[in-house]
Order: structure tokens, then sequence, then C-alpha cells
């Protein structure tokens, strides 16, 4: 177990790709220890083994699928076993599908971005709010990945949107909730940071006017220099709600 006066443990969900590694490696970076989670445990493991040589830090690969509650508990039994804390959660899991029509989207495939942006997030939020309440010091922070897509939707976009936007309620209710217990939760929105999942902005996207169009990106450490910041503050101070977008993407006016 982790003395909790040496380390601060964090936990990055889909820590394994695109955004989340580059947060883990950030928070590597800056003396954390970092607890990767996903449903790849091979892609898992290759990360956090690089992840631990590039920045020298402790790094962490846990399989789980963040929508099945017995997965989750898992989870985070492991981590009180291993550390004993958790200082820091990133609900950053998530999936999309591409631009399909509303009545076209099956109950199959409504159900799998659910449980991936909502459930996952929400699972994740209550065992963390259970462990970070009873451990000493008490508190913690939470930060949820909401996307630009909890404010404003792409066309085509019904499941992912609304996922998004419920995440934004959980986000006010679990800084309501934890206010009592210093714990802290904010939401990080985030427009075109380059991963493999917005590959496709350079060949183009969909518009709301129905052209075709491409679009601008981000360097994805940018974004996790946003969380490290967040990350960073005492639990007496909080970040609701942070937007890092390219800035010439087509978001404000959506186009």
């Amino acid at each position: 177990m982790t003395d909790a006066n040496t380390a601060r443990i964090a936990l990055v969900t889909g820590g394994g790709t695109g955004i989340g590694r580059a947060i883990a490696e950030a928070l590597l970076k800056n003396g954390y220890t970092v607890v990767i989670s996903g449903r790849r445990a091979d892609i898992l493991q290759t990360a956090a083994e690089e992840l631990a040589a590039q920045t020298g830090g402790t790094a962490r690969a846990f399989a789980a699928d963040v929508g099945d509650p017995q997965s989750v508990a898992t989870l985070f039994q492991a981590i009180t076993d291993d550390f004993g804390r958790l200082d820091l959660l990133v609900n950053n899991a998530g999936m999309g599908l591409p631009a399909v029509p509303m009545e076209d989207i099956t109950f199959e495939q409504w159900n799998a971005i659910v449980a991936a942006n909502l459930t996952g997030a929400f699972l994740c939020t209550q065992q963390a709010m259970k462990l970070m309440k009873a451990q000493t010091p008490r508190g913690g922070r939470i930060i949820n990945n909401g996307s630009i897509s909890a404010s404003t939707p792409r066309p085509l976009s019904a499941p992912y949107t609304a996922t998004k936007h419920a995440v934004a309620g959980l986000t006010k209710s679990t800084a309501l909730d934890g206010r009592p217990f210093d714990i802290a939760c904010g939401q990080i929105d985030i427009g075109n940071a380059s991963t493999e999942m917005t590959s496709r902005m350079s060949g183009g996207v969909l518009q709301a006017n129905g052209e075709t169009a491409s679009e601008p990106t981000i360097p994805a450490h940018l974004v996790a220099d946003a969380v490290l910041y967040m990350a960073g503050l005492p639990l007496s101070a909080n970040v609701l709600t942070m937007t890092v977008m390219a800035t010439q993407m087509p978001y404000v006016g959506r186009g």
C-alpha cells in the first residue's frame, strides 16, 4: 500500500490511447501514480509499460468495462487494496458512432453509447465518492470528459450528444453532493483534439448546413495540460467547466 503522504493516486479511464493516454502521461510527469483502465488488456499493459519508461513514474494497467457495475467495483477494490486511496478520477472513457440518422440507430447502439459515456462515468464516480469520503485525508477530485457536444450537437449524433449533455448534469450533481466531503468535480469540454478518434476531421466532417468540411485540430497534450491545471488546484477551488478547442473549429455558431 502506498503512503498517502508521498504519492497522489489517479485513475484515468480510457487511459490506454488518445486523450486518456496524454492525460496519464502528464500526470505521471507531475508526480502522480496513475492507474489506467480500459477494456483491452493488451493495449493497456503496453501503454502502462511505455508510459512508465517515458516518465520514470509508476503506471498500472487494469482492464475494466466501465459500463459493468461488477467490473467497476473490482477495479476500485484493486485501487483500495494497492494504494488505500484515490486523489483524482478522470472519467475519460467513451465511444461514439458515425453520423447516422436518428431513425437508423439501433437499440443496441444506443445502449452501448449510454453504457460507455454515461453509465460508466456514474459508476466510477459512485465508487470514487465512496472511497474519497472514507479515506484519510478525506476528499479528492473528479474530472469528467464532457466534449463540445455537452452543449452543442453535431448533425446526426443523438446518442453521443444525449450522453454528453447528461454528463454535464452528473458533473454538477457530483460537485454539489461532494461539497460537504471535500470532493471537487469539474468538467473539461474538448473540441477537436488530435487523436485516432478525430483523424477523420482532416478528411471532412458533416456540418450543420449539410456541407462536408475539414476541421482544424489541436494536440492532445494541450488537453492534458488543462486537466493538469484543474487537478493541481487545492480542493478549496474548482474549475466547474472548461472548454479547450481548436480556435478555428466551427463551434461558436457551429459554422
